[in-house]
């Protein structure tokens, strides 16, 4: 079984992030960027069913030359080979058919992706993969089992499980907790500094969705501090039902 895993680097979640001046994308300057934390499962998943199943892993990452260190730390974990396709764009269509490309030349029986990457949120990726492959596509997996030619997944709903089948190759998106990702070993990370990467351009296809503007969320509050007397507790009612409206 031949295994593509598409990872993405993300901004450190404890980064303090700043909009850039143009009020368009964030400001880089002093953000530790970092392997996308559900594509370390997405690695996991890929590298226990090569065990089980045989076959290849690939990573694949399509982002500037600094995503290259994600692709050091799935090596690191123990994927056979590591694509870099470079792109700057962050438009989830034009990220898909940059992926679409590099599938269609080699060999692969499944995609996998994490459930979302953290920084965007967009959801679109893996789904405008699977449309463009014209493959079939089963997200939030937190489980899976491939017997064979078909795949039996367990994906999380609301309030409950849902069991879904479907047949290779197919895309599928993975869910934080179907695996505990292992952690890279100090000479596999040193190993993984002196591997090579395969270099893609990217396709270049026109993004059609472009960002307006980007802002943070505000930061002013209307505190009130009030005591502990029966009057200061019957103010805090007042306000709660006149002012919020939560009473």
């Amino acid at each position: 079984m031949n295994i593509l895993v598409c990872i993405s680097q993300v901004p450190d979640t404890t980064t303090k992030i700043a909009v850039s001046e143009d009020g368009l994308s964030i400001n880089p300057q002093g953000v530790k960027f970092i392997l996308n934390p559900y594509d370390e499962y997405t690695i996991e998943e890929g590298l226990q069913l090569r065990e089980k199943h045989g076959g290849t892993v690939t990573a694949i990452t399509v982002g500037g030359a600094s995503s290259q260190d994600i692709l050091r730390t799935a090596l690191a974990m123990g994927v056979d080979e590591a694509i870099h396709v470079t792109s700057e764009s962050k438009d989830s269509f034009s990220v898909s058919n940059d992926i679409v490309s590099a599938v269609e030349t080699l060999s692969i029986d499944l995609v996998l992706f994490g459930r979302q990457s953290i920084d965007y949120d967009s959801f679109q990726t893996a789904s405008t993969v699977a449309a463009l492959l014209d493959q079939p596509i089963i997200t939030m997996v937190s489980s899976l089992a491939v017997d064979g030619t078909s795949v039996k997944t367990e994906r999380d709903i609301e309030g409950g499980k849902e069991v879904m089948e479907t047949s290779l190759p197919c895309v599928l998106s993975v869910q934080k907790g179907i695996n505990n990702p292992r952690y890279p070993k100090l000479p596999d990370i040193m190993k993984a500094k002196k591997r090579t990467l395969i270099e893609r351009t990217s396709s270049n296809v026109e993004p059609r969705v472009s960002t307006i503007s980007m802002e943070l969320p505000s930061s002013k509050r209307a505190g009130i501090i009030l005591g502990d007397t029966e009057a200061d507790i019957s103010e805090l009612v007042r306000l709660l039902h006149v002012e919020s409206k939560v009473i």
